[in-house]
């Protein structure tokens, strides 16, 4: 087996802000428990990234914790991450390798931070990575809205440090 599924920051901080959605987030939610079911149903491994500091991430709080929508079952993995990037002072890439992983299949949230700075680090580290297009998100951010930043990060990562592939298109074996 050498394909995991990559959930990055689904925590319930992502659904939390009065004022502010994330871009197409019911679609999107809707294709990463999509993608979850399908990777559980071949018995892909499903590797969670939960954003951990200050404020709404503080462990513990209910802000902190993975959506409920996808909810991690016993014996997945979770890891941590005090910065954007999953790899950067976490144990991630020593479990990849543990469990024989080289490829990498990630949705998640947010496009422009976690999930772009996730993107090109594994690219860097060698991983094989499939890019969810359609099951990213993030919120509008006063220059662009979330719709324009994802369209630009699938096309930035896309090809370069990623190959996209729509959730329908996900297969997993």
């Amino acid at each position: 087996m050498s394909t995991a599924l990559l959930i990055i920051d689904v925590q319930e901080a992502m659904f939390s802000y009065p004022d502010m959605k994330l871009y197409d987030v019911d679609n999107v939610m809707k294709r990463i428990v999509s993608l979850l079911g399908k990777a559980r149903s071949a018995n892909i491994p499903v590797v969670y990234i939960q954003h951990t500091e200050d404020e709404e991430y503080t462990r513990g709080l209910p802000t902190w914790e993975i959506s409920s929508l996808v909810k991690p079952k016993e014996g997945e993995t979770i890891v941590e991450k005090p910065t954007w990037d999953a790899f950067h002072r976490t144990r991630l890439h020593e479990e990849l390798q543990r469990q024989g992983i080289t490829d990498l299949v990630i949705c998640g949230m947010q496009t422009e931070f976690c999930l772009d700075t996730t993107c090109r680090r594994a690219y860097s580290m060698g991983y094989n990575n499939i890019l969810v297009q359609d099951a990213h998100s993030t919120f509008d951010n006063g220059n662009l809205s979330g719709e324009e930043i994802v369209r630009h990060h699938n096309g930035v990562l896309g090809g370069r440090f990623v190959k996209l592939r729509p959730a329908d298109e996900i297969m997993f074996r």
